[in-house]
């Protein structure tokens, strides 16, 4: 297996001044954010546009997925002003769609739901006619924890599904494929006026029928807006690409999901979760 990228995943270079003023911004509020913990190959883009998905809950995961470069350990306790934090800086980089993830807490009773109501609810009082959406964790299939979430007042809500559910057991040994399909089946039908979001990456060893049943299963549990993008390897601890796959499987892939149903689908080799997110949910995304 190579890790060499081929010619369509290579990515021009950027200004690298616009990508260092936006983390100074961010560092000052002491907030992180996914793009740069998961080494994502879109940063330097969405930096420059400027965009950005939070990271709430700190920087250390409960969890060890092995696709993963978030840092796993014990984590620190949670910043009580980090909700404020977010709004102020939502406001400061005038964001029309505030993308809000976190690492998995399940150190937590809640999981940590509490603390992204909280931000959800701070970002709309700084920023009433900005759109929110919120990547959650599975919060281990908590009832309590999932209505906490559901109360709040966003617009988009994704859990990724991340892979197939045989490959489950390698690539998120802690995560568990039905909890995921019920959390996102649960907040379909909590809140139909929500967007229900999920995505998952090629390139893992998946097989053509596996992804099929995984579209078919997020159909099933009410996902409405789908993202597939291609599996990277962010350091050499993390699990080997077994496969580049093409841009024409991506086209075609995409197009099975609508024929599905699915109507917001993203995929192509690059596309990740939140990546111009904005125009996904608003039915505006292409690959250029």
């Amino acid at each position: 297996m190579t890790e060499r990228l081929p010619p369509w995943l290579r990515r021009p270079a950027k200004d690298a001044a616009q990508v260092h003023h936006l983390k100074t911004r961010l560092r000052g509020l002491a907030l992180h954010t996914v793009c740069e913990e998961a080494r994502c190959p879109n940063l330097a883009e969405c930096f420059a546009r400027p965009t950005a998905t939070f990271l709430l809950l700190g920087d250390v995961c409960t969890r060890a997925c092995r696709f993963c470069n978030v840092t796993g350990g014990a984590p620190k306790p949670l910043d009580p002003h980090e909700p404020e934090h977010v709004a102020a800086a939502a406001v400061e980089l005038g964001l029309k769609h505030v993308v809000l993830t976190s690492v998995t807490r399940d150190d937590l009773p809640d999981g940590g739901a509490a603390h992204f109501a909280a931000t959800v609810r701070a970002i709309k009082s700084a920023q009433p006619a900005a759109t929110v959406e919120i990547l959650t964790p599975d919060f281990l299939g908590g009832r309590e924890a999932l209505e906490i979430v559901a109360a709040a007042p966003f617009e988009v809500f994704n859990h990724n599904a991340e892979t197939v559910a045989r490959l489950y057991p390698t690539v998120r040994p802690a995560a568990d494929y039905d909890r995921s399909l019920g959390v996102l089946a649960f907040m379909a039908e909590r809140r139909p006026d929500a967007i229900t979001k999920s995505g998952f990456m090629l390139g893992l060893g998946e097989e053509d029928r596996e992804v099929e049943s995984l579209l078919l299963d997020l159909r099933r549990a009410g996902v409405q807006a789908v993202t597939i993008g291609q599996y990277l390897r962010p350091r050499r601890a993390c699990l080997p690409v077994c496969r580049y796959v093409p841009p024409d499987e991506f086209a075609s892939w995409g197009e099975r999901a609508k024929e599905m149903g699915f109507s917001r689908v993203a995929s192509a080799p690059l596309v990740r979760s939140s990546y111009f997110a904005d125009r996904l949910s608003a039915c505006e995304w292409s690959e250029r």
